[in-house]
């Protein structure tokens, strides 16, 4: 079945498919507790700054907005994924309208909501939401202004560049491709006798300069940890892990779909008439549009398959680029007339009814994580590493919080209670504590320890909590009885454990505190 082409009901199915992937977007807000990351730029809301370490301020911003608008509540926090998820898909839908036509267009925007990057995105709370709708509507702005001739299009290209750089600094990327497209399209080297890119690049970076300034203050403590620190890390081979996360993001199906995007020739070169209506319709060149479109995925990836071979790599780095992939994956999903050349479209020909099996499986999986995330599966667990699974956090701040209230103080300050990790308990007790102000002051990470507490390291420095009772919540007995602990503290008393329980009874899993009297101080390196 042809999705989204008129006959045999394909738009109706195309648009059914995309009703449930935003049923359940507003499924999981609501109702799904936060993950840690989330709970984490959350706390960066309550410090809000124009900059922080490890990521530039947009997510904070989003996210003060939006409890502001709904409360400290999920969707307070996940409001902003939802709009920029939306915000990206109407600009992924107008790109591909103007290179391919409306079918096309139809097309991405299915993928674009059931796709796995895509759909987290447009969930999810972090700094991947606001890229990809930044990403996204440079690109189509990069194509009205290189493609169409738009001049005017290159303001809102710097504007979007300039948000991006506000969410995540690999937006560079995109930058540096719309900058080799410039170099060597013969029709777009013209621009470089034009002011309108250079003053798009100067418009970017003053929307950009408030992470200037903050950086400029801290001794570019956010530049440096996104760099050399990364640099510095001990080497290791991971383009096999590259490539499972595109398979993963992208699916098999969309892996193998993105081919066509590299492959010079399998676009029509004749001209596909685009515009939603004859009076503003303009003759394209597809195959330009394709070039722009294969830099701006390709730069990118091919920047995270060099750093692979000697570094680690993240399982969203390849997310926002993907965007550029979309027009063409709509195309192939729509059997679009004239948009692949004679001869060359057997791919997209043979896929197509693998896509409609994929996104029916992918929609069909987010429902039962759904289910597994809100009620449970019978005889499925949680695994080892509650970290990553947003399933029993609210229990766990119930129950510290009366953990703390029995820790016997005297004249003594209420003990700061301290989550044995870098910031996943820290960040999900201050969110799920009941009294949320109090849970801020008073919530803190394992860089007393000497480990890495990220932001928490500036919100609580080691130095000033001396003297302090200590409450240590971990899921590892031994993450509460490592040297460093015993050597940072005056008394330990025993290590309990306790159990998280659903509303039903129904036991979570194990969790370990204690109490540490009198923090002396970080542990001293060795000499």
């Amino acid at each position: 079945m042809r999705l989204t082409r008129p006959g045999a009901g394909g738009p109706r199915v195309a648009w059914v498919l995309i009703g449930v992937a935003v049923l359940l977007k507003l499924l999981y807000c609501g109702h799904v507790e936060l993950l840690p990351e989330e709970t984490y730029y959350w706390s960066y809301s309550r410090h809000l700054d124009i900059g922080y370490l490890d990521h530039p301020p947009m997510v904070a911003w989003l996210i003060r907005l939006g409890t502001g608008l709904f409360g400290q509540t999920s969707i307070g926090v996940r409001i902003g994924a939802l709009l920029s998820g939306a915000l990206a898909s109407g600009y992924v839908y107008a790109l591909t309208r103007n290179l391919f036509g409306a079918p096309s267009a139809l097309g991405a925007l299915v993928l674009m909501q059931g796709l796995p990057f895509f759909f987290m995105a447009g969930l999810l709370m972090t700094p991947d939401a606001p890229l990809t709708a930044c990403w996204a509507a440079a690109l189509y702005y990069l194509e009205r202004a290189l493609i169409a001739g738009h001049a005017r299009a290159w303001w809102a290209v710097g504007v979007a560049l300039g948000l991006g750089l506000l969410s995540k600094y690999t937006i560079v990327l995109l930058g540096a491709s719309a900058a080799l497209f410039i170099l060597f399209e013969p029709q777009a080297r013209r621009w470089l006798r034009h002011p309108y890119p250079y003053a798009a690049l100067l418009l970017a970076i003053l929307i950009f300069s408030p992470v200037l300034l903050w950086n400029a203050e801290h001794q570019w403590a956010s530049f440096t940890f996104q760099t050399s620190r990364r640099l510095a890390e001990a080497r290791r081979f991971s383009l096999h892990k590259l490539i499972a996360s595109i398979l993963v993001l992208l699916t098999p199906t969309g892996a193998v779909a993105v081919v066509p995007l590299f492959a010079p020739g399998r676009i029509a070169p004749g001209r596909i008439a685009a515009g939603p209506e004859p009076r503003v319709q303009q003759q394209q060149h597809p195959q330009r549009g394709l070039r722009l479109l294969a830099l701006a995925a390709g730069v990118p990836l091919a920047v995270f398959a060099l750093f692979s071979l000697l570094h680690e790599v993240k399982l969203d780095w390849t997310g926002a680029p993907w965007v550029a992939a979309m027009p063409v994956l709509g195309a192939g999903l729509s059997g679009a007339a004239g948009v692949f050349a004679a001869g060359r479209g057997r791919l997209e020909r043979a896929l197509r009814p693998l896509w409609l099996a994929t996104l029916l499986i992918l929609l069909g999986a987010y429902a039962v994580g759904y289910a597994y995330l809100t009620v449970g599966l019978p005889g499925v667990g949680y695994g080892r590493h509650p970290e990553l699974v947003p399933v029993g956090w609210r229990a766990l701040g119930a129950q510290v919080e009366a953990l703390r209230r029995a820790v016997p103080g005297g004249a003594r300050p209420p003990p700061l209670v301290v989550g044995m990790d870098r910031y996943a308990i820290a960040s999900e007790l201050s969110f799920y504590a009941p009294d949320v102000e109090q849970g801020l002051a008073s919530i803190t990470s394992a860089h007393l320890f000497g480990g890495v507490g990220l932001m928490y390291e500036r919100w609580f420095p080691a130095e000033a909590q001396r003297g302090r009772n200590l409450l240590l919540i971990a899921w590892r007995r031994e993450d509460l009885d490592s040297p460093q602990v015993r050597s940072s503290v005056g008394r330990l008393e025993p290590i309990e454990e306790g159990i998280l329980r659903r509303a039903d009874g129904t036991p979570i899993r194990a969790f370990y505190h204690r109490v540490a009297l009198g923090y002396l101080g970080p542990p001293r390196a060795p000499p």
